[in-house]
């Protein structure tokens, strides 16, 4: 069987962004879930950790088109932010 990557091909990971995940979007975003979640009746923080977790988008309400905003986020850039911002770096 023969190799399926040629030499030239780059095997590293790689990450790609979608779009407005700058922290103030990623912000806005995560406020606008939170304030559905809270309409719903739901603990926001509980259901966003278990989200950010599982990646299991049904955390997150369709309330106010919660769970399509909420992955507009990429997890790995979210989690970086978040852990930055509590070690205050």
């Amino acid at each position: 069987m023969k190799n399926m990557l040629s030499k030239n091909e780059n095997t590293k990971t790689q990450t790609f962004r979608i779009g407005g995940d700058d922290e103030s979007s990623m912000r806005g975003i995560l406020l606008t879930v939170y304030q559905a979640l809270k309409e719903k009746g739901y603990n926001p923080i509980n259901q966003l950790v278990g989200y950010i977790l599982s990646e299991d988008p049904t955390y997150i309400t369709n309330h106010n088109n919660a769970r399509s905003l909420i992955r507009k986020i990429d997890r790995d850039e979210l989690l970086n932010v978040l852990v930055a911002y509590y070690l205050n770096i």
